[in-house]
């Protein structure tokens, strides 16, 4: 009976394992990431970005005025986001969301600016949208944001 148990419980694990996207080396991609940024960073020497513990990149361009938003603010921003590899792939005017409700990158770098304040994020993968992608952002994307942060309640 128990070998019985055992040879049916041994291809449902093995269907169940191929049935799953590949795993991804967490810490093989951030190194990816981060070599994919520092190479960007220095073809690009006018950007003087520095690293966060994060991971994340950012360059604060105009610090603005007031107080700094936090993790419970509602914030309104411009912005433009590419592929550090690529195109343009969103902008938009006027965009609000409470900032813990967007990608772990934004919720990183945007404290760093007050009302009124433009910074530039260079968001590895993991703080982005990671191995699954979504829409035009492919898998493991690096991202740049180009953000003015409008307002924050």
């Amino acid at each position: 009976m128990k070998n019985l148990l055992l040879l049916l419980f041994i291809p449902s694990i093995a269907i169940a394992s191929c049935s799953r996207a590949p795993s991804v080396d967490k810490v093989k991609q951030a190194k990816i990431d981060d070599s994919i940024i520092r190479v960007y960073l220095s073809n690009n020497p006018m950007i003087k970005a520095v690293k966060d513990p994060s991971g994340l990149y950012y360059q604060v361009v105009k610090q603005g005025t007031g107080t700094y938003p936090n993790s419970n603010s509602m914030v309104t921003v411009n912005y433009k986001g590419k592929l550090i590899n690529g195109g343009p792939f969103d902008s938009a005017n006027g965009f609000s969301s409470s900032l813990d409700g967007l990608v772990k990158g934004w919720q990183i770098g945007i404290p760093h600016v007050k009302a009124g304040g433009n910074i530039l994020l260079f968001v590895p993968s993991a703080l982005g949208y990671g191995p699954s992608g979504g829409g035009p952002i492919p898998a493991n994307a690096v991202l740049i944001f180009d953000i003015d942060l409008v307002s924050f309640k």
